[in-house]
């Protein structure tokens, strides 16, 4: 079997990863492999589209449709999406059933740590590494502790307008990262290596609107208008010293799970539910409150939503929710008509936002656990959903979780390279969800029946 190193890049926009002739490294990756834009899943969040890909499952498949999902029907029933959220098999799986060692590090999610055969190493969503265990097996926690002292798997509040200590925050933990990463790419035996860095994502969320003159809050020469440049030239490094250990046999894949794009603002959804008669409650607020705090009257209310990168819209629908008030052959013509509702509304100019909503029956293969009724991408991912209630506006220029530059684009990027790789180039039409079966492919492995994707290569 030929060896796998994927070096994921959460959030890596094509437009600077293929349009910066800086980046020397990822440039040589381009020359001798192929590449191109990569659609991402619906919605394109960083859980679930790094388990997407590796599993070659959308979303709906997986039944886990964003960083929260409902448990049950109940209105109170959303719970943090963890590495035991995801029960479908993944590449390393796969590569451990025809006896591979895998090396997974920072892969969303995994946390708790995934008992593979190898290596596992928690990701952002890891709660404190000083006192949780997050790694498998346990005496790898150890050696990371022994080579860089404390590991961060994350920038805390990294929404702030502390831009210099953002900065400095994420350079060092990326720094960790890679060290760490090189460690185990040298001194452990694999087969297949993944890593995700989520770094990349940090500096976009917290810089963008810096670096993107399209951005609404863009100031030309502004102190940080490199900021986001010069960190894809710091990945560019730390990635060709990777470069350095590997044999021309290994197939290399850099991929990202999402782009990146301006954030022109918020949209408060439930506030605008409220004013179309169909979120109704007992009180409303003196202030912005969060839609867990709003004391919500279920007997009249038809419809909520919760925030976020994107709107999970939610019916109240009678023998389903405890309280619900739509009968079920309503269910499809109400549905219908909220959904043109939301695609008509306009932004705070006054034109058009251009927003997509999506029935999830109808994008994923199948739908398990309990999905949203809606998904919408507000202005295409231009606008954020936000849910908290208490506002008179319904169109912020702000973030109800702290400041924020980007949102999430639905298409990321691919760099590969492989011995013998039949196509050269770029490449138009790629998919997440074809990653997994390439990767398989061209490293001589089998194609389990559940993958959705098709390999970019026959």
């Amino acid at each position: 079997m030929t060896k796998i190193l994927v070096i994921g890049l959460d959030c890596a926009a094509p437009e600077i990863l293929f349009g910066d002739e800086r980046l020397t490294h990822f440039r040589r990756l381009m020359a001798n492999g192929c590449y191109g834009r990569l659609e991402s899943v619906i919605p394109p969040i960083t859980v679930p589209a790094w388990m997407c890909m590796a599993t070659s499952q959308d979303p709906g498949s997986l039944g886990v449709y964003g960083f929260r999902n409902r448990a049950d029907h109940s209105y109170d029933g959303l719970r943090f999406a963890d590495a035991r959220s995801i029960l479908e098999p993944a590449i390393w799986d796969q590569v451990s059933r025809q006896g591979g060692r895998s090396n997974i590090i920072g892969v969303p999610p995994s946390y708790p740590p995934r008992r593979v055969d190898g290596i596992c190493v928690g990701c952002f969503l890891t709660p404190d590494t000083a006192r949780s265990r997050y790694t498998h097996p346990a005496l790898i926690q150890q050696r990371i502790s022994q080579l860089v002292g404390d590991y961060p798997v994350d920038v805390s509040g990294f929404r702030t307008h502390r831009k210099d200590w953002l900065k400095r925050q994420i350079d060092s933990m990326t720094h960790t990262h890679f060290e760490v990463v090189r460690h185990f790419l040298r001194h452990s035996r694999w087969d297949y290596f993944q890593f995700v860095e989520i770094g990349l994502d940090r500096i976009h969320h917290g810089f963008w609107q810096y670096h993107d003159p399209r951005h609404r809050l863009f100031e030309a020469g502004n102190p940080y208008s490199e900021v986001v440049g010069d960190y894809y030239r710091l990945l560019d490094g730390k990635v060709g010293e990777l470069l350095e250990l590997l044999d021309e046999e290994t197939v290399i894949l850099v991929v990202s799970d999402h782009g990146a794009k301006p954030l022109d603002g918020g949209f408060c959804v439930n506030e605008w539910l409220i004013r179309q008669g169909w979120l109704v409650l007992n009180r409303y607020p003196g202030e912005a409150t969060s839609f867990g705090q709003l004391a919500v009257d279920w007997d009249r209310t038809r419809v909520w939503s919760e925030g976020g990168y994107y709107a999970r819209v939610f019916l109240n629908v009678k023998g389903r929710e405890p309280r619900g008030i739509i009968s079920p052959e309503d269910y499809e013509p109400f549905r219908d008509e909220v959904a043109a509702r939301l695609e008509a509304i306009p932004d705070d100019l006054g034109r058009p936002m251009g927003t997509q909503v999506f029935q999830p029956e109808r994008v994923y293969r199948s739908v398990r656990r309990v999905a949203p009724d809606l998904i919408a991408h507000f202005g295409g991912l231009a606008w954020r959903s936000i849910g908290s209630v208490g506002r008179p506006e319904l169109h912020l220029q702000e973030n109800d979780t702290g400041p924020d530059g980007c949102n999430h684009a639905q298409h990321g990027a691919f760099i590969l390279n492989a011995p013998g790789l039949s196509r050269r180039g770029e490449v138009q039409g790629a998919h997440l969800l074809d990653m997994a079966p390439t990767l398989l492919r061209l490293g001589g492995y089998d194609l389990p029946d559940s993958m959705q994707g098709t390999p970019l290569f026959s």
